[in-house]
């Protein structure tokens, strides 16, 4: 007969398959569509574009190395990434106000109003999407995958950091109210 021990790591089995499963299926899903909205500015930015932007509308200009590590990525990935934003005229490229020979990157009018075209087409899918929910099963949707990506970041920089290590566990407490994409 099994234990009540080994009925929990089957029921956590099972859930844990069934979850990296429909991580797996909304990756898939959210490639396929780029999350992209609806209208005219469905699949028009790819991801890396729109967080981005996003993270310098949110937290205003800053250097690659700051963009970067905001971000979890290196400066080279940034570098090359917002080289076509700057081509484009999303992004500025300025001077550091305390010092001259320092890039600062910052959102352009241009790309700030790019970001609010592309933001309100997803905002409209997200609707879409979840027309049938409940205010509250929004909420809890939204702060599950806040928690959810706040845990996985920390997985990613633990195993970056040390690949043998365990990995953290992340608490309730430690999720943002509110955060941003990013």
């Amino acid at each position: 007969m099994p234990t009540q021990s080994d009925m929990t790591t089957q029921l956590n089995t099972g859930v844990l398959d069934s979850l990296q499963h429909q991580v797996a299926v909304f990756a898939r899903r959210a490639e396929q569509t780029r999350l992209g909205g609806v209208g005219q500015a469905r699949n028009s930015m790819d991801r890396a574009a729109y967080l981005l932007l996003n993270r310098l509308d949110q937290e205003g200009p800053m250097g690659v190395k700051a963009l970067a590590g905001g971000m979890g990525i290196d400066s080279s990935t940034v570098t090359r990434q917002v080289a076509p934003l700057v081509d484009s005229g999303m992004v500025k490229r300025t001077s550091h106000p305390e010092d001259g020979r320092a890039v600062v990157l910052q959102l352009s009018p241009r790309g700030k109003a790019r970001l609010e075209e592309v933001r309100s087409s997803r905002r409209e899918l997200m609707d879409q999407v979840t027309a049938g929910w409940t205010a509250e099963e929004r909420d809890i949707f939204c702060e599950l995958l806040t928690r959810f990506n706040v845990a996985l970041s920390a997985a990613h920089n633990a195993l970056a950091q040390d690949p043998t290590s365990a990995l953290p566990h992340t608490t309730h407490d430690a999720v943002p109210q509110a955060a941003p994409a990013s």
